[in-house]
């Protein structure tokens, strides 16, 4: 799973608020996190002020007890990385997944992650079938039972058929 994620994870840099001129970058890769700041100030005191920074390896980042209740990674993974996770949950979980945040919520119904779902559970899917899904939503797709699929598949290829054969006369 780490490989689907880059070196650098996440960063973030800005300026502390006024009056103070004071820049801070947070950076966390795969392997650490790094803080580093700059002291701005036109104060005698603190023009000799070196830029300062803190580097932890993930493992003690995270054990850090203060940050437990702060921090919620799972919102912060990236959306390839969490379809891949959900797909492997079990529905009543994705169902209250869904309830955690909108952007759970928006990753739950996603069609992309119904897609995957079906593809994984279900041993062949025609084109047609495809075609069927993405016009209804892998999601209904996945929840229609068997011989609905079968009805809406018979009646579209009726359509098409009448099409096909108003375009021959």
């Amino acid at each position: 799973m780490a490989s689907l994620l880059g070196e650098e994870v996440f960063e973030t840099r800005g300026q502390a608020p006024a009056p103070s001129k004071d820049f801070c970058q947070l950076l966390v890769t795969r392997r650490e996190v790094i803080f580093r700041w700059w002291k701005i100030s036109l104060r005698n005191e603190f023009r000799e002020s070196r830029p300062g920074e803190i580097k932890e390896s993930q493992e003690d980042f995270l054990d850090d007890s203060s940050l437990h209740s702060n921090y919620d990674f799972l919102e912060r993974l990236p959306v390839p990385l969490l379809l891949y996770i959900i797909s492997f949950l079990e529905l009543e979980d994705i169902a209250r997944l869904s309830q955690v945040s909108r952007r759970l919520e928006m990753i739950s119904n996603s069609n992309a992650l119904w897609e995957n779902i079906v593809e994984n559970l279900c041993d062949t899917i025609t084109p047609e079938m495809k075609e069927l899904a993405q016009e209804m939503g892998w999601k209904q797709f996945f929840f229609t039972n068997r011989l609905q699929l079968q009805l809406q598949l018979r009646r579209r290829r009726q359509r098409q058929d009448a099409r096909n054969k108003n375009l021959t006369e």
